[in-house]
């Protein structure tokens, strides 16, 4: 069985109880008013700047734990994270979350005497070696304190975040068909190129091949240095829908999608 790490644990436990309603997050600034009835603490976390860019992905993290009249908290620690996210894939339209997560532990800092956490010089990134296909701009940075420090109890948990804007470059794709009817059997080969932005590395690009519209993609493979790539799959009968999409290896460089003109005579939605 996979277990989860604990950011992973703390990211989807903090998104669930956000949803039930259990877990306490303020409002963008913290005042008295704030606190729900019966919470002890009010917990909010902020960055600057609020957002990033391909040449300029570091921010400060900064919060505040006050007590339910206003007063700061100190000595509280605080687990802070970032959270990559990605769109599901999800063509059926199925009751799931339409997000998932990759989060990063960026450290547990203790608030001040002033109520105040910091966490200087945080890079905003994705750092695994995870595909970047279906990613978000929008990087979520997590604040969480737990009373007893025992997940398990949530009711006396305490929740922010804020959302970083990573603006990320545009890129393209170009392609090469070796037919454009098709039918159950063939073969088809497309082969292209990916283009990125003045100065970045195309090599290690994914390149996907969808054909059927239920599938994310059928094959798939890596750019080369100069960003070319090749393509091959065997067309199957309900083959319906052929596109390209790419995802780079940089956050910070938006994926491509391109919609191939490719008919299958042997499909009814050909």
């Amino acid at each position: 069985m996979t277990r989860k790490s604990l950011p992973t644990r703390l990211a989807v436990t903090a998104a669930l109880l956000l949803a039930a309603g259990v877990l306490s997050a303020p409002t963008a600034s913290a005042a008295p008013s704030d606190a729900s009835p019966g919470d002890t603490y009010v917990l909010t976390v902020t960055t600057n700047p609020a957002a990033t860019s391909y040449g300029n992905r570091r921010v400060d993290v900064t919060g505040t734990v006050t007590k339910a009249d206003g007063t700061p908290a100190p000595n509280i620690p605080v687990t802070v994270q970032e959270v990559v996210k990605f769109t599901t894939w999800n063509p059926w339209g199925d009751p799931i979350d339409p997000t998932y997560y990759e989060p990063r532990d960026l450290g547990t800092p203790v608030t001040d005497a002033n109520g105040k956490f910091t966490i200087p010089g945080v890079d905003i990134d994705h750092t695994g070696g995870s595909s970047l296909l279906n990613v978000q701009q929008g990087v979520e940075i997590t604040a969480l304190y737990d009373e007893d420090g025992d997940l398990n109890t949530p009711q006396d948990g305490y929740y922010a975040d804020t959302i970083v804007n990573a603006k990320a470059l545009t890129s393209s794709v170009s392609y090469r068909v070796s037919k454009r009817k098709v039918k159950a059997g063939d073969i088809l080969t497309v082969s292209g190129r990916v283009t990125l932005p003045k100065g970045v590395q195309p090599a290690g690009t994914e390149v996907f091949l969808q054909t059927y519209w239920e599938q994310e993609y059928d094959v798939k493979t890596i750019a080369t240095y100069g960003g070319y790539f090749v393509l091959s799959v065997r067309v199957s009968g309900y083959g319906d829908t052929f596109a390209l999409r790419t995802a780079p290896r940089d956050l910070y460089v938006a994926g491509a999608q391109q919609a191939l003109p490719i008919t299958n005579t042997s499909s009814s939605r050909g």
